[in-house]
Order: structure tokens, then C-alpha cells, then sequence
């Protein structure tokens, strides 16, 4: 009996990586892949919500601190390199759980995407207009579908499709399947689906808990590193907000509110996106038995 890889998606603060490690030290031969965007870099670790290092002693963890915050990591490089963790467990004869809330990091992966190549003239050239939405109008202009699947203020995807359309000639649509195909595919896909109130409360309270940690001081340090943090891991999720307020531009007060204001219009996101996919099977987050219940639901998939 051999279980598929498995796959647990959903919105931040639901409990998908906690999820993980407790199926992870449940049966033997599990790996856990993240599949978080941020999570790839090193020294962002409370902000990001990162499994601490002690409680990753038992179970292998992939992709997590692999790149400084001053780099820029691509959905094609996280494909390549869980490829090749995917690869080797394949052979091993042993399961990966890949989880994580960035859809494009699983999409990539659950359906193998042909990425598209990088154009760092045309990124310079585009990153010099600080209007967005101007430059969302330019992508609606020559590329329709893909503009529609973007918020106009998701300045990073609009940066990337626009780079693609003028670098390559190709719409940006044009890739692979596109996000809109939901093939067969040979993992098993779990969601994790909570009340819009209760999620919104769990993040007020992580941030809280974040603030008590020492997320403060973790984005002082980052700020303080010989090489500045890159556009990516700046934008993060809470990051953004007190390197903002560590800059004199607000207070400590207003940086967690909006980050709090950023991090719920971004669940909502989240949860739109992963709705989208059949493929899913959904489990509520703060059901007492979770564990068991996919844990049975896994175990259902083995081929015999």
C-alpha cells in the first residue's frame, strides 16, 4: 500500500503547517516540503510563522531558509528544487507533504508548469513607474486574461506578467495550462477551511503572539544587514509594516493595524484562489479529530 504525496493548502492561520508535522510523526517515511514564499528566506522566521527548529528534529523540512532576504527566489526555481526533493523521495519509496498557502508555489509543483524565462532589462525598465495600476492597465492592454485573474494593486504579478508579455512576445496567459486547468494529478490535495470571523481572529491573535516573540526586533535585524532586504521579502506580510514604522513612518500601533488589515484581505485571497480547484478536499480547521480525519482520508488514497 503506497500512499500519494499529499497536499495541504488554505488561508494563513489555519494551521496547515501544524497539520503537516503532526501526520508527518504519524506514519514513517514523510517529508515536509514548504510551500511558502517567504518562508525560502533566512532570518525571517516569527513573521513567517516558520516550524522552529527543534520541533523540525524529527521530520525533514524542505525549501525553508534557503536564500538571504536580499535575493529574489522565482515560482520556476522553487519548482526546480522541489522537483528534485520529490525525485528523491520517489525513489526512497518515501511520501512528501508539500504545505503552504502561496498557490503558485503548489500549482507549480502539483501540475508540473512550463515556467516562463526572465527578463531583467524589461523588469528595470518596468520597475521605474511607481503607478500600479497604471501598470495593470498597460497588462489589461496586452494581455486581457491575465490582467483579470490580478488584483490591481498585486504590484509583484503585475511586475512579472508584464515583464513576460514584453520580454518573451508571448501573453503571459500563454504558459502552460494556466492557473483555470485543474488536470488529474498524482498528489492528494487537502484543504483547511475556517470561519471568516474565527480566521480573522486567529490572525489578530498570532500577531500578538509574534509581537511577544520578537518580531520587532527580528525585522530591526533584517533592516540592519549589510545587504538590504529585496523587493520580495520587504513586501511580506507584516515585515512591510514595521520596517515601515522602524523608518518613522507611523507608529507601532498603525504598522499592526494595517498589517493586520493586509494579512485578512490577503486570506480572502487565499481562500478564492484554493475554492477554485476540484481537486480539493476540504476539512474544517478547528475540528478537535483534524488529524484523524485526514489522516483516514490519506490513507483511503493508497493504491493497492
Amino acid at each position: 500500500m503506497s500512499r500519494p504525496h499529499l497536499v495541504i493548502v488554505g488561508p494563513t492561520a489555519t494551521g496547515k503547517s501544524s497539520l503537516a508535522l503532526a501526520l508527518a510523526r504519524r506514519f514513517e517515511g514523510i517529508q515536509i516540503i514548504s510551500a511558502d514564499s517567504m518562508s525560502v528566506y533566512r532570518g525571517m522566521d516569527i513573521g513567517t510563522a516558520k516550524t522552529p527548529v527543534d520541533q523540525r528534529q524529527d521530520v525533514p523540512h524542505h525549501l525553508l531558509d534557503i536564500v538571504p532576504p536580499s535575493h529574489e527566489f522565482t515560482v520556476s526555481q522553487f519548482r526546480a528544487r522541489a522537483a528534485e526533493v520529490l525525485d528523491k523521495l520517489d525513489q526512497a519509496g518515501e511520501q512528501a507533504i508539500l504545505v503552504g498557502g502561496t498557490g503558485l508555489y503548489v500549482r507549480s509543483v502539483v501540475d508540473n508548469f512550463t515556467m516562463p524565462g526572465q527578463y531583467p532589462k524589461v523588469v528595470a525598465s518596468l520597475e521605474a513607474e511607481a503607478d500600479t495600476a497604471l501598470l495593470w492597465r498597460r497588462l489589461h492592454a496586452v494581455d486581457p486574461r491575465a490582467a483579470s485573474k490580478m488584483e490591481p494593486t498585486n504590484r509583484r504579478r503585475i511586475l512579472r506578467a508584464l515583464e513576460v508579455c514584453l520580454g518573451s512576445g508571448r501573453p503571459f496567459s500563454s504558459f502552460g495550462p494556466g492557473v483555470d486547468a485543474y488536470p488529474p494529478t498524482r498528489f492528494a490535495l487537502v484543504g483547511l477551511e475556517i470561519d471568516r470571523g474565527h480566521m480573522d481572529a486567529r490572525i489578530e491573535s498570532r500577531y500578538a503572539q509574534q509581537m511577544k516573540q520578537g518580531f520587532l526586533e527580528e525585522v530591526r535585524r533584517l533592516r540592519e544587514l549589510p545587504n538590504p532586504m529585496g523587493r520580495t521579502a520587504s513586501q511580506a506580510l507584516g515585515y512591510r509594516e514595521l520596517l515601515a514604522h522602524l523608518d518613522g513612518e507611523c507608529s507601532l500601533g498603525e504598522a499592526l493595524l494595517e498589517a493586520n488589515r493586509r494579512t485578512k484581505k490577503f486570506a480572502r485571497r487565499q481562500q478564492r484562489w484554493f475554492r477554485r480547484d476540484p481537486r480539493i478536499r476540504w476539512f474544517q480547521a478547528e475540528d478537535i479529530d483534524l488529524v484523524d480525519q485526514v489522516a483516514n482520508w490519506w490513507g483511503e488514497r493508497a493504491d493497492s
